[in-house]
């Protein structure tokens, strides 16, 4: 379990690397990315296998059913996340892009509102807003490093057009793990104003000691017929390009009538991305899964302690996910300028935080899922970059 090796993603059809200089102008030469959401290091071993398997049996024809791969996900809920779960209850989807459009798509309709807590992953307003809804933005309230609830404030942004919320469990951009108490209220929300539960829960796995991360069915089980978990093991695993994810639906009218819409579109899930995903959630994936944690976890360390010693910066201590959100405020700056200096200086692509909503105006996201070699380049320029500040 090399996590240091270095992958030369140049040239490969990577968003991540060769997107860059069309977005942010920095070339993947001399260019550090740190800004879509997927890690730079090789998948598990167990993972790779499958693929190789696969490929050695040299026939790619038609697939039907997969037992085996509704049990991993039923074994990987149970032992990684305490979930029972039933495995009829599972779907699949082409990834949780996927999934969000699908959600809206069978349960609201052109002009109705989807709610959303802002700062979160910028996805959620693009996806409602192509698939000709509104959003109803809800900011978080921030107190010093950590996002809080205001459900108060939430419920008076409310219009009355609403059907879904789209909640992002643990939160994204910040690394926030929620609490049962927490997720009970937002579920709770969700009851009182007749909106369907979208709870996205990809990041689930990257949590980091000190942290539990619940997963809204565990923490709400009564909210069941208006509760629709989406999960991957896409940013676990470093597989977003198979385009394989699951819509986990207890309720049986919700599930009848996503199945319907499914079935409709005439979907059916890759047969090679359920085979990935079944060697994916195994023993020897959660083996792997946990020394990436290790891995990340020093990175995450690196990273803040860099940051932090840099005037008027802050990255924002992480329970979850390997996204630093940093905050940029302190420098007094505007935003035009730290961005020249991320952009120019550093010739570092972060995501930008001023697309994740209300709450990002100063901020950055910077993407850890790589390499320590390359954290440590990225700490070499930030400090060189804001190294002026007094």
């Amino acid at each position: 379990m090399n996590f240091d090796k270095i992958t030369d993603r140049r040239g490969t059809h990577s968003s991540k690397w060769d997107k860059m200089e069309a977005l942010y102008g920095l070339s993947p030469q001399n260019g550090l990315a740190m800004w879509t959401a997927d890690s730079d290091y090789e998948t598990a071993p167990c993972v790779i296998e499958a693929v190789t398997a696969a490929a050695e049996h040299g026939v790619f024809g038609y697939s039907w059913q997969h037992p085996e791969y509704l049990q991993a996900v039923q074994w990987w809920m149970k032992t990684r996340h305490s979930w029972d779960i039933e495995t009829d209850w599972v779907l699949t989807s082409q990834g949780l892009g996927n999934a969000i459009a699908l959600c809206l798509d069978v349960w609201s309709q052109p002009g109705d509102g989807a709610v959303i807590f802002s700062p979160v992953y910028h996805e959620f307003a693009h996806k409602v807003n192509k698939a000709g809804r509104t959003v109803t933005e809800c900011p978080l309230a921030r107190d010093g490093d950590t996002y809080n609830l205001d459900l108060d404030d939430a419920q008076s942004r409310l219009n009355g057009t609403e059907k879904l919320l789209l909640w992002c469990s643990p939160q994204n951009p910040s690394g926030r793990v929620w609490t049962a108490e927490e997720l009970r209220a937002v579920a709770d929300f969700a009851k009182r104003n007749g909106l369907i539960l979208i709870s996205d829960e990809i990041h689930h796995d990257l949590v980091y000691p000190g942290s539990t991360f619940v997963p809204m069915d565990v923490a709400a089980p009564d909210a069941r017929a208006w509760t629709v978990t989406l999960t991957a093991p896409s940013k676990t695993f470093n597989i977003a390009g198979q385009r394989t994810g699951n819509m986990i639906i207890p309720d049986p009218d919700l599930r009848t009538a996503m199945r319907h819409r499914q079935n409709t579109l005439d979907y059916d899930p890759s047969a090679l991305g359920v085979a990935m995903i079944t060697a994916a959630y195994s023993p020897e994936g959660a083996e792997w899964a946990d020394a990436q944690i290790a891995h990340l976890d020093g990175n995450r360390k690196l990273f803040d302690e860099t940051v932090n010693a840099l005037p008027g910066l802050k990255s924002l201590p992480l329970q979850s996910t390997y996204l630093a959100w940093v905050d940029f405020s302190g420098t007094g700056m505007s935003r035009a300028e730290f961005i020249r200096r991320l952009r120019e200086d550093a010739k570092i692509a972060t995501s930008p935080g001023d697309g994740f909503g209300t709450g990002g105006e100063f901020m950055e996201r910077f993407n850890l899922a790589t390499q320590r070699s390359r954290v440590e380049d990225a700490c070499r320029r930030l400090t060189a970059a804001f190294s002026d500040l007094q």
